[in-house]
């Protein structure tokens, strides 16, 4: 593997609830997973806003962000992503200016347009279904609002304004990297779940770009699933966590994250099998060795600028242990050392 090739890897953690255990446990595990990450040299960690799902703990983004930097020193924190069409402008603007203010130089702010939820949810959030129409422009007040005070502004996040936190766009398809691309933002894109346009959406953010105050040229994060063990056979099996967890999406049962199996064909039809693995299409499973083959393979495809890693794994040692075989991995990489 080329040393150009040694590009920062970061964390994506959906805080997923496992069966057995409760979001108190799965809250404590993301902040130990963080401190981890840190010591392991991770460039960022990220929370996702999910609303009304049994599994994930993470719907209070701001708030789960907040107990991270708490926790941590040096890695950067951040949204993957705040879903904007559920909030005003404003009232992220202040989380997110409240957030820089605490914890300077260390906020990151990931906007998507989905509003990660179903319909009824949605309403409950009192927001309008619509909303997702005025994302753009949206993006363009949030900025503002984190952007300096302008004469005779009367509306103003206290704290953030003047604190410039950097935005970046997150999506799955080509609308969200024509955004990034005519706002100059960094843009992330969701491949981790939603692989089909990945490719497309580069080249369309990149053909696209238009350099702005906070970025001069592209700069695209790519997702992906890793998961790592000693042995191919050992990460295979912990695999069959987010298979069950994806073949429950494509049924409409979504729940816990369930415990790995031996046997996931005997858990899925043919249908569900061929949806799952094509959202999972992304994902790295095996040994050091195999999966620094799979990512070398995937980073010379892409051309990403960063790698942003998710790792739904039940037990909690092992998903650290996951990681920290990636970290090594990716010293190697950065050593320029070729896999066996």
């Amino acid at each position: 593997m080329a040393a150009d090739h040694a590009i920062p890897f970061s964390v994506l953690d959906l805080a997923h609830v496992p069966q057995g255990s409760t979001p108190a446990d799965a809250l404590r595990n993301t902040l130990d997973l963080a401190r981890h990450a840190e010591r392991w040299g991770y460039n960022r960690y990220w929370l996702a806003e999910h609303h009304n799902m049994v599994g994930i703990a993470s719907a209070a983004t701001s708030v789960v962000i907040g107990h991270v930097a708490a926790g941590t020193s040096t890695i950067r924190v951040g949204s993957g992503g705040i879903m904007l069409p559920n909030h005003s402008p404003l009232v992220i603007a202040e989380q997110f200016g409240t957030l820089e203010t605490l914890f300077p130089g260390r906020i990151d702010l990931g906007l998507g347009r989905a509003p990660g939820t179903d319909q009824m949810t949605l309403r409950a959030l009192r927001r309008d279904p619509e909303a997702a129409e005025n994302f753009p422009r949206d993006v363009l007040e949030l900025q503002a609002l984190l952007g300096p005070v302008q004469p005779n502004q009367r509306v103003r996040a206290v704290p953030g304004a003047g604190t410039n936190v950097p935005l970046w766009i997150l999506g799955s398809s080509l609308f969200g990297a024509q955004l990034a691309a005519a706002f100059g933002l960094p843009y992330a894109f969701a491949s981790h779940f939603a692989p089909d346009a990945l490719m497309q959406a580069l080249e369309v953010y990149r053909a696209g770009f238009q350099p702005s105050e906070q970025l001069d040229r592209p700069y695209a994060m790519v997702g992906v699933n890793v998961v790592a063990a000693d042995t191919d056979a050992e990460a295979k099996r912990l695999f069959t966590s987010p298979q069950q967890s994806f073949a429950n999406l494509v049924r409409g049962t979504r729940g816990l994250l369930p415990p790995p199996i031996d046997d996931i064909e005997s858990y899925w039809s043919p249908m569900e099998k061929a949806q799952a693995s094509n959202m999972l299409s992304c994902s790295f499973v095996g040994s050091a060795d195999t999966v620094r083959q799979g990512l070398a393979a995937f980073l010379e495809r892409t051309g990403a600028d960063e790698l942003m890693v998710a790792s739904a794994i039940y037990d909690h040692g092992a998903r650290l242990r996951s990681y920290e075989i990636l970290a090594e991995v990716h010293g190697s990489m950065a050593a320029g050392v070729t896999p066996i």
